[in-house]
């Protein structure tokens, strides 16, 4: 009986330490930067359009055609897809920190690079930016598996939630500083340049080559937090959960944590080796024994992730469509180029702020009181609520004096979004596999999210059109319009709920605990605590555990 090594006990029960609260700036930095590229895009479309694809004389301003919509707003979904795959599985294979720094350089590089061009012309300016936000995906996926990997294998049992929640809540300061960058960079070309609106004067209302430098100071912008934490990247150690059992360096694995923890940890080589070199850790991915352990665990993540990002990313890439509809953002025709930016990211910025940003940190502050599970199954929960109360009386909605409203159950949508399943869809996939195997399922779970959002991001460009062709932007065909669009997106929210049965609880316990990697085959408290269809817990307890995390809340 082996027994757990001493150096990640006391990473387990070491109390909340200063390093903590370092890993999760140095992460969440990282968690920052994505956000802000991957959301920045919906900020810059329609000033695109109006910069290249604007016919002289016509009654509209002009905007991006389909084909070019969905790639622009889509090419880094796909990158980050490959990313999460690819770097998932090169931090098993070469450690985490030999691969964090070189995703961080890629994210540097291809931000600056979204804000270039080779020539002038339209399909050479949209060919240059497909190109760059395809690789400047590459890297922000690989930030998820290692990030998450690096935070939970830091992190103490008890607070190791709220940690790794805390990286993710980072996302939420990203889409915020999007909007934020936007609002300053536009505003400043608005006050400059002064310009009428469209209506007024077709011509004047876009100023160039002045107007084409906003969406490029945009994007670019995304470079600097990523490049402000580089430096110290590098200077963290390697986690020991990995130097000691994928790497089975006992030494290094004490030395590194011992500088870290600032207490002398004994070396325990002749533990290491019986711990690593047993049947139970030594299973590939694609193994009889994986299926057995994890296989159904492996499930529940990818599920659950998939159908949240369908639904996340739908809403993020169509809102500013929803936002005219209610009022918030007036017809192109009434504005000039770069205040239809500024009106945009208002809009966006107090989504974020009032709603996004607080459902985070919400998840932060009770994931590791209520759990992982009764979090994720309320979250899909109000979810599912919030767009049926949205989609069904859509008409009641989108009456003038009922704008308001429609922004409040919006909003929410938006928070229980947060406060639910975009936060544990990141945090499990980081606990419950083995340490070998960990950033892969992650980022495994991960890209099943990505193909969900590419789902969303390309399927709702058409879905969320008029069903009268004669009100679709122009060059998209007939959609089933923005109320049945709502109505999918609560049917998927619902399929959502049910998959989260197949989710492990967590909570409390250690890494090795969960995967199994520690003496005796830990599987037993895994699949009692984590497959509802096994262990038939029921809807019972399900309902009690909801219900005891919402008391917690309450008190």
């Amino acid at each position: 009986m082996a027994g757990e090594l001493g150096v990640l006990n006391a990473l387990d029960v070491a109390k909340t330490q200063w390093y903590h609260f370092t890993t999760i700036v140095i992460a969440g930095m990282g968690f920052f930067t994505d956000a802000y590229d991957l959301f920045c895009i919906s900020l810059i479309t329609k000033l695109l359009g109006r910069i290249y694809y604007t016919v002289p004389n016509a009654p509209k301003p002009g905007t991006l055609p389909p084909n070019v919509q969905a790639a622009v707003t889509g090419v880094a979904l796909c990158g980050t897809l490959a990313g999460q795959l690819f770097f998932g599985w090169l931090g098993d294979k070469m450690g985490r920190k030999k691969v964090y720094g070189l995703t961080l350089i890629l994210m540097v590089v291809c931000s600056v690079g979204s804000g270039l061009s080779f020539g002038n012309s339209p399909k050479s300016v949209m060919a240059t930016l497909c190109f760059f936000r395809f690789w400047l995906g590459f890297g922000i996926g690989g930030d998820y598996p290692l990030s998450a990997t690096i935070m939970s294998e830091y992190a103490n049992k008890k607070t190791r939630g709220a940690f790794i929640a805390a990286v993710f809540a980072m996302q939420g300061f990203g889409i915020l500083g999007g909007g934020i960058v936007a609002l300053i960079v536009s505003a400043a070309f608005d006050h400059k340049y002064n310009v009428p609106s469209y209506a007024e004067n077709p011509e004047a209302s876009l100023v160039l080559p002045a107007f084409d430098f906003v969406w490029r100071l945009i994007l670019m912008f995304g470079a600097l937090p990523a490049a402000l934490t580089y430096y110290w990247r590098m200077k963290m150690p390697e986690t020991a959960r990995y130097t000691a059992l994928v790497a089975k360096n006992a030494k290094q694995a004490a030395s590194d944590m011992s500088k870290v923890l600032q207490v002398e940890l004994e070396v325990e080589e002749e533990k290491v080796i019986q711990i690593t070199s047993g049947k139970r850790n030594t299973f590939g991915l694609f193994s009889k024994e994986f299926a057995k352990r994890h296989g159904l665990h492996l499930i529940g993540t990818t599920t659950t992730w998939f159908l949240l990002d369908i639904a996340f990313y739908s809403q993020n890439l169509f809102q500013k469509d929803i936002f005219s509809a209610i009022g918030w953002i007036p017809p192109a025709v009434e504005m000039n180029a770069v205040h239809e930016v500024y009106k945009i990211a208002r809009a966006q910025t107090l989504i974020a702020l009032c709603s996004t940003v607080p459902g985070y940190w919400f998840t932060v502050a009770f994931i590791d009181y209520m759990g992982r599970f009764a979090i994720q199954l309320m979250g899909f929960f109000f979810m599912t609520v919030f767009m049926f109360a949205l989609a069904i009386p859509y008409d009641h909605w989108s009456k003038k004096d009922n704008r308001i409203g429609f922004v409040v159950m919006y909003s929410l949508t938006f928070f229980f979004a947060n406060f639910g399943p975009n936060a544990t869809t990141f945090v499990v996939p980081a606990e419950i596999f083995p340490a070998r195997l960990r950033s892969t399922c992650h980022g495994i779970s991960a890209a099943a999210g990505k193909a969900g959002a590419i789902i969303g991001a390309f399927g709702f460009l058409y879905a969320a059109q008029s069903k009268d062709p004669s009100k679709t932007d122009k060059g998209y065909p007939a959609g089933i319009g923005i109320k049945n669009s709502l109505i999918m997106l609560g049917v998927i929210n619902f399929a959502g709920m049910i998959f989260t049965l197949l989710v492990p609880e967590s909570k409390g316990k250690s890494l090795e605990e969960l995967s199994g990697e520690n003496d005796g085959d830990g599987v037993e408290d895994i699949e009692q605590d984590g497959s509802r269809f096994q262990t038939g817990v029921g809807i019972t307890n399900v309902i009690a555990s909801v219900a005891g995390g919402i008391m917690n809340i309450a008190t």
